[in-house]
């Protein structure tokens, strides 16, 4: 598509997705912030760092309000779980560093 050809509306849509793409990757940013602190205090109290109670509380909770939104709940409970399998290995590291 020639970029001069690309209507206004369609670019300023554009720019939108983008800022929309920044804050999605900040929240995610803070959440991994705030998670590695929940990593540091399951360390510190000799926690175990799986919680599968609290993971399918959450999954649960992200698919309803997903179902509340129009989302699909599949593609979103999918993408949690990888951050929350990326969580889990950063507190088993955390754990680790811990007991060394």
């Amino acid at each position: 598509m020639d970029p001069e050809s690309v209507p206004a509306e369609l670019l300023e849509v554009r720019e939108k997705i983008d800022q929309t793409d920044q804050q999605i990757i900040a929240l995610l940013a803070q959440r991994f912030q705030l998670t590695h602190r929940v990593g540091e205090l399951k360390a510190m109290h000799s926690l175990d760092a799986l919680d599968p109670g609290r993971e399918a509380e959450k999954l649960a909770e992200i698919e309803a309000i997903c179902q509340q939104n129009g989302l699909n709940p599949a593609l979103v409970t999918a993408l949690f779980d990888q951050i929350m399998e990326e969580v889990k290995r950063n507190h088993k590291r955390l754990r680790e560093q811990h007991s060394s």
